[in-house]
């Protein structure tokens, strides 16, 4: 069999061998392959439904009735092996119309949403956006994701570090325009719940609500369970309420999302913590029958230098940040140093300035480009004043009394070490320095506070103190008890708890009803391809990534207004308009070699569907060399490229963008619809007589032969009697 790596098309290449081969002698064997294959050929393309397996599996049990050839019953038991192995993965073609590794190429997935932790649909939402179907976007969103309008402001975007536009010119703003649709929707009252399933009597209690927590709850009460959250925080949102600066993410619209999951019957029980004000073996008693945990991870390393200990304006960035969320609105000092360079650095130093400090620097140990934090909200604290020292290492904290004096230094250099490729941050000898400063916040990482969590005995932690467990299911090693969010990887990102959330709320279901879990994490789902927009070559080149209209400068430096004021609505639907609309196109560059190298023409400049080394792209150029032959549209395994004649013209569209455009011709003599001038002309080039163009009329290839006749005495057959 050809090397392929999935399983569906490796059980397609077999099959089909076997048939053209011709070593299926009997009539019924072959027709049993052919009908299996016929089933197979539609799961790799995203058209079967749940019973097609359990037809394939009906007819494979046809091989071996009655005196049935050998040939038929090896044949049979291969095909029986095949599924069996890999029926998770030919389930998840049917459930997801996806085919992550590209070898099903109609099912292959676009990068976006493979990137997405949470499996979010991507482009079916920009093309609802685009369309100004903002409603209809976030029902989209929702299914894999219940806080889009939170993800939309403060998402780490990792879907837009793949996105193919970028190959082009800049990413799509796919973080932003989700936010923009999640307002608009509730804005015009049309955020609404999915209907859930009616109580199933069964209870799950989750630990935790932060976003790992939320997703959970969520996707649980859709299913028809009684969920009860429990929270030792005052409020809801874990890390997303007492972690990010409200210039960054406001409250109202933490309260808002998680209202939707009150709605849903989601029952949330605040300033409780767990193993202390509530235990587990009194909510066992009281019929909960599964246990998830998102408890987060909200304790602070030590810096581990002298001093550390001695002042009591050495704070720890997360317990300060948590302190102004909670109503602390005084500033940690006139001169503040934050140690680290992630993002809850950043947030605690723009917090620091907007409560009063007179001078706010970050101190990190390598070099800018080496920063973990979001390189806007590098540069927006860079305008706000914000100074950085970079390759910086602190080594003492030192003052008088109890109050700090000065942060002591030394200069740094990145040196590669023994086995590492990653350049490590070395201290340079007699480069030592000062910051002055009163106050120092630590924010160099979190780990996971496990206080409370002594009933979970049967669940085991790894080395870095993080819950074990399943990641295709997030089983923990107790049954009955999932866990997923910070509190399994360490301190990450909200999009990776969210999709955490999702695979255990549907792990827990499986488990409550006894169905084996997946080996696997379930590949993301395609819900639906919608229409791609219709725009120019011209426009589709020419649309820009619109620039993010900001709060003005004072007004960041001493309040907690949002920052980003976020796009209006006409950039919205042009930004939403630049998708290339990768889940229909895959890339695969054939177009490209069939118009270059089968037909000699090379109108397609599309450089961008090469991912190693990306050529210029100009989707304008197509119209002055195509002759739309439509080489290209045919051989499009996903019909991204079409012909398509309307209007009197004859047009060639990628993904909805028009190529070219050319005037249909018609026969002078019959009125047939003939090909463009340009596509005659190349034909006559190519056979000299057999297509041409008279110097008067333009006529067919039938009317032609008839005039050829006439003129050389000969009357056509049609004109018989």
């Amino acid at each position: 069999m050809a090397e392929k790596t999935c399983p569906v098309r490796k059980t397609i290449i077999y099959l089909s061998d076997q048939i053209v081969s011709g070593s299926l002698t009997d009539p019924r064997g072959r027709k049993l392959s052919e009908q299996i294959l016929q089933l197979l050929e539609e799961i790799a393309e995203g058209a079967a439904g749940f019973d097609h397996l359990s037809a394939i599996e009906t007819l494979v049990e046809g091989y071996f009735y009655g005196a049935s050839p050998s040939c038929n019953r090896e044949l049979g038991k291969t095909l029986k092996s095949l599924v069996d192995e890999h029926r998770e993965v030919f389930l998840s073609h049917i459930e997801s119309r996806n085919c992550p590794s590209h070898d099903c190429g109609k099912l292959a997935p676009s990068p976006c949403q493979m990137a997405c932790p949470a499996g979010i649909d991507i482009p079916t939402y920009l093309a609802l956006i685009a369309q100004g179907k903002d409603a209809e976007a976030i029902e989209v969103i929702r299914r894999d994701n219940p806080l889009p309008w939170v993800c939309g402001l403060i998402c780490t975007r990792p879907c837009e570090m793949m996105c193919v536009r970028s190959r082009i010119d800049t990413p799509i703003s796919i973080k932003f325009l989700k936010a923009f649709a999640a307002e608009r929707a509730l804005s015009d009252r049309a955020y609404v719940n999915p209907e859930a399933k009616a109580f199933n009597g069964k209870k799950i209690c989750v630990v935790g609500a932060g976003p790992g927590g939320i997703s959970a709850a969520y996707y649980l009460a859709l299913m028809g369970y009684g969920v009860r959250v429990i929270e030792a925080l005052p409020v809801s949102g874990g890390m997303l309420m007492v972690g990010i600066p409200r210039y960054r993410l406001p409250r109202e619209v933490i309260d808002r999302e998680v209202a939707m999951l009150e709605d849903l019957g989601v029952q949330f029980s605040y300033n409780t913590r767990f193993g202390k004000d509530v235990t587990f073996e009194t909510l066992k008693k009281e019929g909960f029958d599964a246990f998830f945990i998102a408890i987060g991870a909200h304790k602070a390393w030590d810096l581990g230098i002298e001093g550390e200990q001695q002042f009591p304006k050495v704070l720890e960035a997360v317990g300060f940040l948590k302190g102004v969320a909670l109503g602390d609105h005084h500033a940690p000092g006139k001169q503040v140093v934050v140690i680290g360079g992630g993002n809850v650095a950043i947030d605690a130093a723009r917090t620091s300035l907007r409560l009063g400090a007179q001078r706010v620097t970050v101190a990190y140990r390598r070099s800018r480009n080496q920063m973990p934090a979001d390189i806007d909200e590098v540069e927006q604290a860079e305008e706000e004043g914000i100074e950085f020292a970079f390759l910086t290492i602190p080594t003492k904290i030192t003052g008088e009394g109890k109050k700090i004096t000065t942060l002591d230094c030394i200069k740094a250099e990145l040196v590669r070490k023994k086995g590492s490729d990653r350049l490590a941050p070395v201290p340079i000898e007699g480069q030592e320095f000062t910051i002055r400063a009163d106050a120092v916040i630590s924010a160099i990482g979190q780990y996971v506070d496990d206080r409370g969590m002594e009933a979970f005995d049967q669940m085991n932690w790894s080395r870095r103190g993080t819950i074990e467990v399943n990641h295709a299911s997030m089983e923990t090693t107790m049954p009955g008890v999932f866990a997923a969010g910070d509190a399994v990887s360490g301190p990450a990102t909200v999009i990776e708890a969210i999709g955490g959330g999702k695979r255990a709320a549907a792990a827990i279901d499986r488990y409550l009803n006894h169905i084996p879990q997946p080996r696997m994490p379930r590949i993301p789902v395609r819900h639906t391809i919608e229409p791609p927009v219709e725009m120019t070559a011209s426009r589709k080149m020419t649309l820009k990534y619109p620039k993010m209209p900001m709060l003005n400068l004072d007004r960041r430096r001493t309040t907690f207004q949002q920052v980003e004021l976020g796009f209006d609505e006409e950039s919205v639907r042009r930004e939403a308009g630049r998708c290339l609309r990768c889940d229909i196109c895959r890339r695969c560059g054939k177009c490209v070699e069939i118009c270059r190298d089968k037909m000699g023409i090379d109108a397609l400049k599309l450089g961008y569907m090469d991912f190693d080394s990306p050529g210029e792209t100009d989707f304008r150029a197509t119209a002055e060399k195509c002759i739309t032959c439509g080489a290209c549209a045919a051989n499009c395994e996903n019909k991204a490229l079409v012909i398509e004649e309307k209007e009197g013209q004859r047009r060639l569209k990628l993904c909805g963008t028009i190529l070219n455009s050319q005037a249909i011709q018609y026969c002078d003599e019959c009125n047939a619809v003939l090909p463009s001038s340009e596509y005659l002309q190349f034909i006559a080039n190519k056979t000299g007589h057999v297509t041409r163009v008279t110097e008067t009329r333009l006529l067919c290839n039938v009317c032609q032969r008839k005039l050829g006749a006439r003129s050389n005495g000969v009357t056509p057959p049609e004109s018989l009697e």
